[in-house]
C-alpha cells in the first residue's frame, strides 16, 4: 500500500513510462517478426533469423489455430495433435516461399492457412499418426493459467462460425501478451498494487468510482486520474506493439487495432 506523504514524486518515471518506450512514426521502416520474415524468406543467408521469428509468432499465435480447428468439429484431442501438425508443416515446408506478400497481415494468412490444411484430406486422414509426437504446445500448463476471462466457452466454441472463434483466439492472445507486459513493466516500477487494482479498467468506465479507488490505493483522487490515464496509454502502447510484428506495413498497425477492439466488443456482447 502506498501513503500519501510517499506517493506523489516516486509515480513520476512511472507516468513517464510510456514516453520512454520506442515507438514508431507510421510509414517508417520498422523491424518486426513478420518485416523480418517477409524480407528473409527468400534469403539463405538469413534463414536461421527467418525461421526463429517464425518459429516465434507460430508459438505466440497458436491458440486461434487450435479454437479454430475444434470449431471445425474436431474433439480436442485430435485438435490439438492437429495443431502441433500444422505449425510444424509451417515451419519445415515451403510456406514461406509461397506466402502472399500482398496481404500483409500474419493474422490473414494464417487463417488462409490452417484453412487450407483442413480441407486436405491426407492431412485430416493421417494427422494423428503424424502429429502426435509433436510437442509445439504445452497444453496443459496453458489451460491452467489462462485467464478464464480470456478463454472461449463451450458455447462459443460450438455455435459462433470458425473465423469468429479464430478471430477471438487471435485477440485474446495479443490482450494476454500485452497485460502480460503492462504487469511486468509496473512491477519493475515497484507498481504492482497499481496494476492489481486499475487493469479492470483499462478499457472500460462503467463501474468507475475515483474515490473507492483512491481509497483502495490510498492515494488522491487526482493521482489516481493521472495513473489511469497513463497506465492506459501504455497498455495501448503494447497492444500496438505486439500486432506491429505482425503486419508488414507499420500503416496496418492502427487498422489491426480497431479491427482487435471490433472482435473483442463483439465477443464481450455476445457472452453477456
Amino acid at each position: 500500500m502506498f501513503d500519501q506523504a510517499t506517493s506523489i514524486r516516486p509515480q513520476t518515471a512511472f507516468l513517464n513510462s510510456a514516453a520512454n518506450e520506442k515507438t514508431s512514426t507510421p510509414g517508417a521502416f520498422v523491424t518486426t517478426r513478420w518485416s523480418i520474415i517477409l524480407s528473409g524468406a527468400n534469403s539463405e543467408g538469413e534463414e536461421r533469423q527467418t525461421q526463429f521469428a517464425l518459429a516465434e509468432l507460430c508459438r505466440i499465435y497458436w491458440r486461434p489455430v487450435f479454437f479454430f480447428i475444434i470449431r471445425r468439429g474436431y474433439s480436442r484431442e485430435d485438435a490439438e495433435d492437429l495443431t502441433q501438425d500444422f505449425f510444424a508443416r509451417i515451419l519445415k515446408g515451403d510456406w514461406l516461399q509461397r506466402a502472399d506478400r500482398n496481404r500483409g497481415r500474419f493474422r490473414s494468412l494464417l487463417l488462409k492457412s490452417v484453412q487450407n490444411f483442413l480441407n486436405d484430406t491426407a492431412d485430416r486422414t493421417h494427422a494423428r499418426k503424424r502429429g502426435g509426437h509433436v510437442t509445439f504446445v504445452s497444453w496443459d500448463p496453458w489451460m491452467a493459467e489462462s485467464p478464464p476471462e480470456l478463454t472461449l466457452s463451450s458455447e462459443a466454441l460450438s455455435s459462433w462460425p470458425a473465423e469468429r472463434v479464430f478471430d477471438a483466439g487471435w485477440a485474446a492472445t495479443v490482450v494476454e501478451r500485452a497485460l502480460r507486459r503492462l504487469r511486468e513493466k509496473c512491477e519493475i516500477k515497484g507498481r504492482l498494487r497499481i496494476f492489481e487494482v486499475l487493469s479492470p479498467y483499462l478499457g472500460a468506465e462503467r463501474d468507475l468510482s475515483y474515490g473507492s479507488l483512491a481509497a483502495e490505493l490510498r492515494l488522491p483522487e487526482a493521482t489516481v486520474k493521472k495513473l489511469l490515464y497513463h497506465i492506459r496509454q501504455l497498455y495501448r502502447f503494447f497492444l500496438r506493439d505486439e500486432l506491429a510484428q505482425t503486419v508488414a506495413d507499420p500503416e496496418d498497425v492502427e487498422d489491426e487495432l480497431r479491427y482487435l477492439c471490433g472482435v473483442l466488443v463483439a465477443s464481450w456482447a455476445q457472452a453477456a
